[in-house]
């Protein structure tokens, strides 16, 4: 089995579950909840918990990720919204999104089962770490701006659109690796690793560093490695997993959220001032040789070669707004328009304005103007990076769409 673009390191199955304001409100009045509990909090130990972690970030508009010690409390949630089944993952989508333009793949996975196999496209081979079936569904939730919430003394109004993640899955918080991966990577020219961010216990994730860089010896001189950051669930292991592969990556990938995590505050994204702030900050903290940045306005590569990947940052703007605007179903005919919208007129005058500040270290494209009623607003930093990696593999031309998802793969429901 040989592959050149090769997608890690874990994989899912996701409860997409989009969130009712009746239904969070009886959780309310049910569970007592009071507007002073709603803080931000890493644990997740009840139900009752889960409802306040998701109102605190409904209440700010923000995205995070966090793992939940019940996968009894996430199935209860689950069965009180109508779900939907995907697949999950950032490499599994990004796979997906690749599969549209005909940029074969192979998944490195650490869970398999009927639906993994069924929903997967058909230009995507996989490898697996695991020696039997397992099921572990992802929790993602995902709210409208404006939605509001009103029980008790709870009065609350989303102010951006957004998602959530609640996981409790063993597989990928081992993450156990495939002895087959690193002849998986001999002809490689494309390696993205993400996942690591499951993994609680510090031992477990240096000994996986550890084997990840023996397997990645193998890799040619000339591929390109991405590393998409994530909300880790044990937040104190990040730097571990950024100082063992800080030698290895060439681009080092994360979303608004994770930046103002990293930094511990607020940043305007429309702030020339501020992003360029932030963005020398984030390079001393994380001194890779490319940083990319996406975010709802723009995104931006920062570094010595910042300059080669425009094409790659407007390949994943494109296939992120696109997925935001349609969902799974967008089409060919989606895509093309939305390669001739109009960009939003303050992202266009930030971008010009960053890189005159800051030069040729910065190459920042500004997004889409969108107004979308209901968007999808799950797995858009996975078609970013799905979109970004097609640019890589393919050179400066990315073909048209070679299939639509859901009405031309009969796996797809």
């Amino acid at each position: 089995m040989t592959s050149h673009v090769v997608l890690g390191l874990g994989g899912c199955v996701d409860y997409e579950l989009k969130l009712s304001s009746s239904t969070l409100e009886r959780l309310v009045d049910e569970y007592q909840i009071r507007n002073a509990e709603l803080t931000s909090s890493l644990t997740v130990t009840n139900e009752r918990e889960l409802v306040i972690s998701i109102l605190s970030y409904l209440k700010k508009g923000g995205g995070g990720e966090h793992f939940v010690a019940s996968s009894e409390c996430l199935s209860a949630f689950a069965g009180r919204f109508p779900k939907r089944t995907t697949l999950g993952g950032t490499s599994v989508r990004a796979a997906m999104e690749m599969s549209r333009f005909g940029v074969p793949s192979t998944l490195h996975l650490v869970s398999i089962n009927d639906i993994v196999r069924r929903l997967l496209p058909a230009g995507c081979d996989y490898i697996c770490s695991g020696d039997e079936d397992t099921f572990y569904p992802h929790l993602i939730v995902q709210y409208d701006q404006d939605m509001r919430v009103r029980a008790g003394d709870i009065d609350i109004r989303a102010p951006f659109p957004n998602r959530l993640i609640y996981v409790n899955d063993p597989a990928n918080e081992s993450m156990l690796l495939s002895g087959e991966l690193g002849s998986l990577l001999r002809d490689a020219r494309v390696f993205l690793i993400s996942g690591f961010n499951a993994i609680r216990d510090r031992r477990t994730l240096d000994l996986r560093l550890s084997t990840l860089r023996s397997h990645m010896r193998q890799l040619p001189a000339e591929a390109v490695v991405y590393y998409e950051d994530a909300g880790f669930h044990e937040p104190g292991l990040s730097q571990r997993v950024r100082d063992a592969l800080l030698e290895v990556v060439d681009i080092h990938g994360l979303n608004e959220d994770e930046m103002q995590s990293y930094l511990g505050y607020a940043v305007n994204l429309l702030s020339v001032t501020e992003v360029a702030s932030a963005l020398e900050s984030l390079r001393a903290l994380i001194p890779v040789k490319t940083l990319v940045v996406h975010t709802k306005y723009w995104s931006a590569a920062f570094g010595e070669r910042a300059g080669e990947y425009a094409e790659p940052l407007n390949e994943g703007i494109l296939i992120a707004s696109t997925r935001y605007s349609h969902g799974d179903e967008y089409t060919n005919d989606h895509y093309e328009l939305m390669r001739n919208r109009a960009r939003r007129k303050e992202s266009v005058e930030f971008a010009a304005a960053l890189e005159g500040r800051m030069g040729g270290v910065v190459r920042c494209l500004p997004g889409f103007d969108l107004d979308v009623a209901a968007p999808t607003t799950i797995g858009l930093g996975d078609a970013f990076v799905g979109g970004f990696l097609t640019a890589v593999s393919l050179g400066s031309s990315t073909p048209p769409l070679t299939t639509g998802r859901q009405d031309q793969d009969p796996r797809v429901p």
